[in-house]
C-alpha cells in the first residue's frame, strides 16, 4: 500500500506518483477561468470537468448538486463571477475541512494483503473474526464476504461496501475460487482458515492489476479540544456568547435548560467535537453526562446560569473521553470521473 502525500505549501511533492495516475494539478480550472466568451459565461459542458476535480463523483457525471450551486438548478450557463464565488466558498470550506479532518490518499494493490496472509498473526486474527460471526443459518460464501468486511485498509483490504469494489475485486475474486460447496452450510474454522487465504491471495492478484485509491481518515476524540476551549477564558466566553446569540429568551431573558443540547451542538466545533448525531459512541457520553448533571429541561434560568451548566457539562464531556477516548475511522474509494484525455500532461 502506498501513501499519497499532497504537495507541500512550496508546490514541491514528496510522494511517489501512482502508476497509471492522472495529474490534477489545476490547470484546466484555470484554463476554464481564463476562457474568452462573448458574452462573458461559462456554458455547462464546461463546467463539467472543474466541478468533477472540486468534488470527484461516483462514476462518470459531476455531483448534480455542485452543478445546481452554480445554475441554480435550471440555467444551462452562469456568470463567470458567480462562478468564480461559488468555487472559492467550496475550496474554502474544503480546505477548512481537510484541516480539522486530515485524508490520507492510500493506494491498495494488494502487497499489504499478502503480507497480512502470511504473516503469524493471520490465523488468529481470521480465526477471532471466524469465532463472532459463525452461523449454520449462512453459508460459506456469506461467511467470506462477512470477514473480509472486518478487516481494514491497514491489512490491504479497500472497504467493500463499495460497489465499484464489489463487482470488480471481491467478486471476480471469489467466482476464481469458489466451488460447489459454496453456498452450502459453514466448515469448520480450519477450512475456513484455508479458503478464506485463497480468496484473499486471489484479491491482492486483482488489486495489484487494479489498485483501489481510497481516501482515509481518522479521528481521536480525547477531550483535548475542550481542555483547550476551556483553558482560554476570553474564548470560552466568546464562544458561550456565540452559542447562546440565537436561542430564544423569555420576556425576563431567561433561557430554557431545555436548549442546552442546541447550545452544545452549536459551540461543539471550537471544542473539538462532532456535531450531535454524527457519532453514536459521542452521542452516549454525551447523554450519559446528562443525566449525571440531572438537568431539568422545563427549567427556565438566567443566561449566566445557563453558561456555568453549559461549561461543566463541556468540563464533563472532558473528563469522560479522556478516561475512555473515542476513535473513528473513516474509508472512501476515490472514483476518477475524468478520462484520460482530459487529465493528460505533456
Amino acid at each position: 500500500m502506498e501513501t499519497i502525500i499532497p504537495p507541500t505549501s512550496s508546490g514541491s511533492s514528496t510522494c511517489t506518483p501512482m502508476k497509471n495516475g492522472k495529474v490534477l494539478e489545476g490547470s484546466n480550472i484555470m484554463k476554464l477561468m481564463n476562457s474568452d466568451h462573448k458574452d462573458g459565461k461559462l456554458y455547462m459542458k464546461e463546467l463539467q470537468p472543474a466541478v468533477a476535480l472540486v468534488l470527484p463523483s461516483q462514476g462518470t457525471n459531476p455531483d448534480s448538486e455542485v452543478l445546481n450551486e452554480f445554475t441554480n438548478g435550471k440555467q444551462e450557463k452562469v456568470i463567470k463571477i458567480v462562478f468564480k464565488e461559488v468555487l472559492t466558498h467550496i475550496l474554502l470550506n474544503m480546505a477548512a475541512g481537510l484541516k480539522r479532518d486530515p485524508i490520507v490518499i492510500l493506494r491498495i494493490d494488494g502487497e499489504d494483503l499478502v503480507e497480512f496472509t502470511n504473516s503469524p498473526s493471520y490465523e488468529a486474527e481470521i480465526a477471532s473474526i471466524f469465532s463472532h460471526i459463525a452461523s449454520p443459518e449462512n453459508s460459506f460464501r456469506h461467511h467470506v464476504i462477512e470477514a473480509l468486511g472486518k478487516l481494514t485498509v491497514e491489512q490491504g483490504i479497500p472497504p467493500i461496501s463499495d460497489s465499484w469494489v464489489i463487482n470488480n475485486i471481491v467478486e471476480p475474486a471469489l467466482l476464481s475460487q469458489g466451488g460447489s460447496g459454496w453456498d452450502k452450510s459453514i466448515p469448520d474454522q480450519e477450512k475456513f482458515l484455508e479458503e478464506f487465504k485463497k480468496v484473499a491471495l486471489s484479491i491482492a492478484h486483482r488489486l495489484k492489476e487494479q489498485p483501489v485509491i481510497v481516501a482515509h481518515s481518522e479521528n481521536i476524540f480525547d477531550g483535548s479540544g475542550v481542555n483547550r476551549l476551556l483553558s482560554n477564558k476570553f474564548e470560552l466566553e466568546k464562544t458561550l456568547n456565540s452559542a447562546l446569540e440565537n436561542l430564544p429568551k423569555d420576556r425576563n431573558g431567561k433561557l430554557s435548560m431545555e436548549y442546552l443540547r442546541v447550545a452544545l451542538d452549536t459551540l461543539s466545533p471550537c471544542a473539538g467535537l462532532p456535531p450531535l448525531g454524527a457519532i453514536e459512541e459521542m452521542d452516549k457520553v454525551i447523554g450519559e453526562v446528562f443525566k449525571v448533571i440531572n438537568v431539568d429541561d422545563g427549567k427556565v434560568v438566567k443566561e449566566d446560569e445557563f453558561k456555568i451548566i453549559l461549561t461543566d457539562i463541556l468540563g464533563s464531556i472532558m473528563l469522560q473521553l479522556e478516561g475512555n477516548p473515542i476513535s473513528v475511522y473513516s474509508d472512501s474509494v476515490v472514483h476518477e470521473p475524468l478520462d484520460s484525455s482530459s487529465t493528460e500532461t505533456s
